[in-house]
């Protein structure tokens, strides 16, 4: 079955996503705003085991895909490391999108999730997501630094030679997120890079102005 663009975007009128590329500050604001309004938020993430549980090897190969370890799930090409996650991500999201139709019908949810541009035209509107960057070099050392993402650490120090299991993931990262940076920042949605000198607070605000809350 397939949903029209604008069926789907009237059932999700009342989620505000904010998305964008790794380390770009998505978890931190979309916790933040859900702290100030008391609004819900769905992290696609937290939801992926929940999600492959329900998934199909069949409909959801990637999702179903399994490793003997770091060194096999690192030991693949850059393009196949990079073209996993991007099915991967493409798979789940059609649980994503019924679980937010669900979850919203009754008031605002915020969802912390991974759009691209494309994906993003079809399911929403430029008023109700933002998109947070960050430049993709060396994302593997501030993932491993992430109290949330200690089993990544654990995960990829495990490899029996981590420096080149490290040099194969930041390839990736970085090869798959400049692409999405170019065509986020050359589309018509709001956009903040990750500032360093910006604070939290201004960065809510930021995000806050453009979703029409002040």
């Amino acid at each position: 079955m397939i949903f029209q663009d604008n069926v789907i975007k009237e059932y999700l009128k009342n989620v505000y996503f904010i998305t964008g590329t790794p380390c770009g500050g998505k978890t931190t604001i979309s916790r933040e705003l859900g702290r100030r309004y008391n609004y819900p938020v769905y992290d696609v993430d937290e939801m992926f085991e929940t999600h492959q549980k329900m998934s199909n090897k069949d409909f959801q190969p990637s999702m179903n895909k399994t490793f003997s370890g770091a060194d096999e799930f690192f030991g693949r090409s850059v393009d196949d490391y990079k073209n996993w996650l991007i099915s991967n991500t493409r798979e789940q999201l059609d649980f994503v999108l019924l679980d937010l139709i669900r979850l919203s019908q009754n008031g605002i949810i915020l969802c912390d999730c991974h759009l691209t541009v494309e994906e993003a035209e079809k399911i929403t509107v430029p008023s109700r997501i933002a998109f947070l960057l960050k430049d993709p070099d060396n994302l593997v050392d501030e993932y491993c630094n992430r109290p949330d993402h200690q089993g990544f650490s654990n995960f990829i120090h495990s490899a029996s030679d981590f420096e080149k299991a490290k040099a194969v993931c930041n390839e990736t990262l970085q090869s798959l997120n400049e692409k999405r940076c170019q065509d986020i920042k050359s589309s018509n949605f709001f956009w903040l890079e990750r500032d360093d000198n910006r604070s939290i607070d201004d960065t809510v605000k930021l995000v806050e102005k453009h979703f029409g809350w002040k």
